[in-house]
């Protein structure tokens, strides 16, 4: 049986290929316009073939390499309000939507994600994109799959909604089952972050992680429109409170040897965290590298997909694809 295959366009930070790699498939291309995002991929898989392009601009005609991948990705910019959809008929998030639904006749994959805010699933204001979507999809030949999934149920100390749109060739249709959670209980903030809070020597590290024993509320901000490192609304805020984490700013570093943790002391006592410890909470893997400053490391992984989710995922598809290949054979 063939290696099985995907293409990655909007690829920012890389969560939805490493996710598919995790799930044993291997990438032809990968595309992004933001030079620190493909500067990420490189640096941590420098082996995978990325092109730094916006996605307007890809001619699939000039990358031979692109026909018949078995799964074509995009994580497109996320929709804002439904307020600013009903404004403007060509919101760049619609745009964009369009242009990766558009590439499946030249891709010709067997199954296409679009991953998105839940809002792409549920909101009445979008039910135009979604009509849209089904016209140009089913007509390929496409049974679609609407879904939202929390990326707690699949190993991500997050409660964070991802909205997904999978769309499956129809030979493969009948077969193909949206992924299950994989885990019983969630992971906690301080499951996940204890080994990089001990990093440095801090006394009280397994304290406090004891103390953080409930997932992160979502992490929100670092689109390209808005906001840096941001810990979110007032309720996100107390939450992390709760845990004993400051949330007017990121850190550079995790906390020293000194560091004394005492939430009765306020915002002094309160313990803070770093983008990459917000990587860590979004899915990646400790050993997944970051570059560029603060904010851009901040928001590429913000917006990213948790890898553990696109993995997820990634062996649904693979499951249903390598049967077929093998009934095939």
């Amino acid at each position: 049986m063939s290696e099985l295959t995907f293409v990655d366009v909007c690829s920012g930070a890389g969560g939805l290929a490493l996710g598919m790699e995790q799930a044993g498939l291997r990438p032809r291309l990968l595309l992004d316009n933001d030079p620190v995002a493909c500067e990420i991929l490189r640096l941590n898989r420098p082996d995978w073939p990325i092109d730094m392009a916006d996605l307007r601009d890809f001619d699939p005609a000039e990358k031979s390499e692109v026909y018949d991948a078995d799964v074509l990705l995009a994580g497109v910019p996320r929709f804002r309000s439904s307020a600013t959809v009903q404004r403007s008929s060509d919101d760049e998030a619609v745009e964009m939507f369009r242009t990766a639904m558009y590439l499946a006749p030249a891709v010709r994959p067997k199954v296409l994600v679009i991953e998105n805010v839940p809002a792409m699933v549920e909101a009445e204001e979008l039910a135009s994109v979604r009509e849209l979507a089904h016209a140009e999809l089913e007509h390929l030949g496409y049974e679609l799959h609407w879904t939202v999934l929390n990326a707690m149920d699949f190993g991500v100390p997050q409660d964070r909604k991802v909205g997904l749109l999978v769309a499956v060739c129809a030979e493969y249709a009948d077969a193909f089952r949206l992924p299950e959670a994989t885990v019983r209980a969630p992971l906690t903030v301080g499951e996940a972050l204890l080994e990089s809070m001990a990093s440095r020597g801090w006394p009280d590290a397994r304290r406090w992680a004891v103390s953080a024993d409930e997932v992160a509320p979502t992490l929100v901000g670092g689109s390209t429109n808005r906001g840096g490192p941001d810990f979110g609304p007032r309720g996100s805020q107390r939450r992390w409170q709760r845990m004993g984490v400051y949330t007017k700013s990121y850190a550079d570093e995790p906390p020293g040897s000194d560091f004394v943790w005492d939430p009765t002391l306020g915002d002094a006592g309160l313990v803070r965290v770093t983008v990459e410890q917000a990587a860590l909470v979004q899915g990646f893997p400790a050993d997944w590298r970051l570059t560029g400053g603060k904010t851009k490391r901040y928001g590429l992984v913000a917006q990213a997909c948790p890898p553990p989710l696109a993995a997820a995922l990634g062996r649904a598809i693979t499951s249903v694809l390598s049967h077929a290949s093998s009934q095939a054979g």
